[in-house]
């Protein structure tokens, strides 16, 4: 009964094994286009060959490829941000050549959103969220802005504005027109107490001659 089993499952192998020999070999060759665009190409895309133990292949940068299949052989292109294309060898190929333009479509893929935060361990969480200094609010804000201390550092620093400018100058020209009509007390003038004291000297003199 083994030997019967036996001979069962070696000529099995033997008639899948001849089945395989009986699908020619066929050239392979394409380019691989963007679905959404035919002017675009897909560089380095891997060819996996399902029925062939898995054999890989690539196609070079400009997206060609060329290589050696069987008839009916199953063909999968895969990229990353790509979705896979799968694509089966016809039978009784002419010429022993097969050759294809292969598009596959762009793929979106929503990566989960991963939050990092800058505690190893809740009991650092914990201590920095006790001591941490909390930010003002408006109106603190607000009353920190019209303090005494914050206006006269304002006033030293910024530059004056047009309305302080205009009044300055209007403050000095006012200023010259009342310093030139203004009468001078001439008690305050040194020059006024010389030429009283010369005019003083010279009426002693004066009245000497006489």
């Amino acid at each position: 009964m083994k030997k019967l089993i036996g001979i069962f499952f070696l000529f099995a192998s033997l008639s899948v094994f001849a089945q395989k020999k009986e699908n020619p070999l066929v050239q392979f060759t394409g380019v691989i286009y963007n679905a959404d665009s035919t002017n675009v190409i897909v560089p380095f895309v891997n060819i996996t060959n399902i029925n062939n133990h898995g054999s890989v292949y690539e196609a070079n940068y400009k997206g060609y490829f060329s290589f050696v299949v069987h008839e009916q052989d199953t063909l999968r292109f895969t990229a990353v941000g790509y979705a896979p294309v799968t694509v089966v060898i016809p039978a009784s190929v002419a010429n022993k050549s097969y050759t294809a333009q292969i598009k596959i479509k762009p793929q979106i893929n929503n990566l989960p959103v991963v939050r990092l935060f800058p505690w190893a361990t809740t009991d650092e969480f914990r201590k920095d969220f006790v001591t941490a200094k909390l930010a003002d609010d408006d109106l603190e804000i607000a009353r920190k802005n019209v303090s005494r201390a914050a206006l006269f550092a304002s006033q030293n620093t910024l530059a004056r504005d047009g309305h302080e400018i205009q009044s300055a100058n209007a403050n000095q020209f006012h200023n010259n027109i009342v310093n030139s009509h203004s009468i001078t007390n001439p008690l305050l003038n040194p020059l006024a107490w010389g030429s009283l004291i010369k005019q003083i000297a010279d009426g002693d003199k004066s009245r000497a001659s006489n």
